[in-house]
């Protein structure tokens, strides 16, 4: 089951040194701005706490893992202000994600698109199920994965980033994730991926936090520009959101 809230549910539970975040949307586990900054703000603050050793980010229901951004909020940018701001929400996660003096394993358990892929690239470890395909849809409309496309890189390197992006209305399978470096490992079915997930969650939870705080620093050297980077790609999306040719894309899209 999926939440009903129309602004998305955000749960986290602690256990044995493991914090497990669940969040949901109605709408695929997509991501209205409000939903972003609580997970921004739930990121920041188990990286502070000091009886998580470990994050695991996970998504509710049995189909998509997450849809991206919300559809509803994109279609209603009027302003480039707006537009930034919009963007943000992924640039907000992302960097908390990656200033986060925790590890967090991404426990992918259906598609992802747009946004949803960030969100997985940004994890430090992540596994699938073979029902985890991506898509990064956005120059079908007018707009790139300008946001999230550093996190994307940095996972599946430059070619790996153009094959994705310029086949924007392609899925790529779990396993073509995995060969390019997205996942880590991908299972056979949900009950596995859970298995194995807690296995190693508790596993890492069980050494030393002062060097899981430091290999993190080292799997993230070279990304110190991005509070800049991310805030400056949000604002290209948010320019581009509000093009004559984006705008036409988006009519059949509007309720």
């Amino acid at each position: 089951m999926t939440t009903e809230r129309m602004n998305g549910s955000l749960y986290t539970q602690i256990e044995s040194k493991v914090a497990t975040i669940e969040f949901g949307h109605p709408a695929s586990n997509a991501f209205p701005s409000e939903l972003l900054d609580r997970l921004t703000n739930e990121i920041n603050s188990l990286s502070q706490n000091n009886a998580v050793h470990i994050i695991v980010l996970k998504s509710e229901g049995e189909k998509a893992f997450c849809a991206g951004a919300s559809f509803n909020e994109l279609v209603a940018i009027k302003t480039l202000e707006e537009g930034k701001r919009f963007f943000s929400g992924f640039a907000n996660v992302i960097n908390a994600m990656r200033t986060c003096g925790k590890i967090i394993i991404g426990r992918i358990h259906g598609k992802a698109v747009g946004g949803g892929v960030g969100l997985i690239a940004a994890c430090d470890y992540a596994m699938a199920t073979e029902a985890a395909s991506i898509k990064l849809s956005e120059l079908t409309i007018g707009i790139g994965p300008f946001v999230i496309a550093p996190a994307v890189e940095r996972k599946i390197g430059v070619s790996g980033l153009g094959e994705l992006t310029l086949a924007a209305e392609e899925w790529k399978s779990a396993y073509w994730a995995k060969e390019k470096g997205l996942y880590a490992r991908v299972f056979d079915s949900v009950k596995d991926l859970d298995k194995e997930i807690a296995i190693l969650s508790h596993k890492l939870a069980s050494y030393n936090p002062a060097g899981l705080k430091e290999m993190k620093a080292v799997l993230w050297e070279g990304t110190e520009n991005w509070d800049t980077l991310l805030s400056d790609r949000a604002a290209t999306s948010g320019k581009l959101v509000l093009s004559e040719f984006t705008k036409q894309a988006l009519v059949k899209f509007k309720k």
